[in-house]
């Protein structure tokens, strides 16, 4: 037996770039701090689709959809004949694996559009910011991540069938995918390697890579494109002199109500504002209160709060105590934080008046205090009522309460 290069480079590398990608968006799904991450990979994984589809039609012998074209009924025969162990060894893509290419490929596609409207309507950020609803990008977003599920199951029904081949007709699989050969006959035909379009491919995904991750929390091109909020001079200069400008989305508008129409009992002081100002404030917070959902954070805080309710503080909203309950009470008085509502001591952008959706910075303080939670929580699993906890306590927060010098 001969060996002969059957997986091209280009192919190769969309293989493991494809996993790699869909792997790392279903990892990094679940969590706010991974979102641009998760983000970058969802694009990715669309780029490398079309990719895919292009060197379907220009690529090497088997690397091209002409070569495993299968009706369904004969990739199902050719599952039966395998686990009974009569199946026919093919050198490109058998019957059974053509259907997992075509379903990975087509649900790939489907799960990475369907997120693009998710960002656009849920965060209105990216390439369909402002084209849905938000309530639309919820419902989405719901089969979003169905899609990813199905998506899930039809890579585990791959690999156990790449396990059981290989099983069967004695060969590794996975290395092939690795090396690009397999062994054959002296007259098989050998596919071309490639290597020029291999090399391309490696520096647009390093390029784009480079791109996304340029600033230093990892966030900046999070939304490629954004739908500013609207922005108000006078609310920035009347509550900007004082405090952060906060913008009114972040609470409802029964709220921003009783602040400026109290604003000589505000929280102790008088604001000294005129009637005429106090109308143009209000005319400019109603209309962009959080009832109206101009972003996610805005519509979360508003479902979090009672009817009835009116706080007059956002770190009052349920929605923000429990985006916040991680962080211990005597970290809110430590330097750079000092306050709850010092918002720019975690959201670098905080000040931003058109920001929608804040990225998150943890200053080393934050950290060590969480560190030390950990550390207690995992204490009192192992040690129980024992005495060794106390001890070990106070070690662990000597450790990690020493100074730092606070972030630029």
């Amino acid at each position: 037996m001969h060996t002969r290069l059957v997986w091209d480079l280009p192919l190769r590398l969309f293989h493991w770039l494809f996993a790699a990608s869909f792997t790392g968006a279903w990892l990094t799904a679940e969590s706010d701090t991974w979102l641009s991450l998760h983000t970058f990979l969802g694009y990715l994984m669309l780029a490398l689709i079309g990719f895919r589809l292009i060197w379907g039609v220009t690529g090497s012998h088997y690397a091209r959809f002409s070569s495993f074209l299968y009706a369904p009924r004969a990739g199902l025969a050719y599952l039966k004949q395998t686990i009974k162990g009569t199946a026919v060894r093919h050198l490109g893509h058998n019957p059974a694996g053509s259907q997992a290419v075509f379903l990975l490929l087509g649900l790939g596609l489907l799960t990475g559009v369907s997120g693009l409207f998710v960002q656009g309507g849920e965060e209105q950020h990216g390439v369909a910011a402002g084209l849905i609803s938000p309530v639309l990008g919820t419902i989405i977003k719901i089969s979003h991540e169905i899609l990813a599920q199905i998506m899930l199951l039809v890579v585990a029904g791959h690999l156990a069938g790449v396990a059981l081949e290989s099983w069967r007709h004695h060969e590794n699989l996975s290395r092939a995918m690795i090396t690009g050969k397999k062994a054959t006959t002296p007259t098989a035909p050998a596919a071309r390697p490639h290597y020029f379009t291999g090399l391309l491919l490696v520096l647009a995904v390093m390029l784009f890579a480079g791109w996304w991750f340029q600033s230093p929390d990892h966030a900046s091109n999070i939304a490629l494109i954004k739908k500013p909020l609207p922005e108000n001079a006078l609310w920035q200069e009347e509550c900007g002199s004082c405090h952060q400008a906060f913008h009114p989305s972040l609470l409802p508008a029964r709220s921003w109500q009783a602040i400026i129409t109290q604003h000589d009992r505000h929280f102790g002081d008088d604001l000294g504002l005129d009637t005429q100002t106090a109308r143009a404030l209000l005319a400019y917070a109603i209309p962009n209160a959080a009832e109206h959902g101009v972003t996610e954070a805005a519509r979360k805080i508003n479902r979090s709060i009672p009817p009835k309710d009116a706080p007059l503080r956002i770190t009052l909203t349920p929605y923000w105590i429990k985006k916040h309950r991680a962080i211990p009470a005597d970290l809110w008085r430590t330097a750079p934080v000092n306050s709850r509502s010092h918002c720019a001591a975690c959201h670098r952008d905080a000040h931003t008046p058109t920001v929608l959706k804040m990225r998150r910075y943890t200053p080393p303080c934050v950290k060590r205090a969480l560190i030390s939670r950990l550390h207690t929580t995992a204490l009192r699993l192992t040690c129980g009522s024992s005495p060794c906890l106390p001890a070990a306590t106070q070690t662990l927060r000597r450790r990690h309460t020493r100074p730092h010098a606070s972030p630029p």
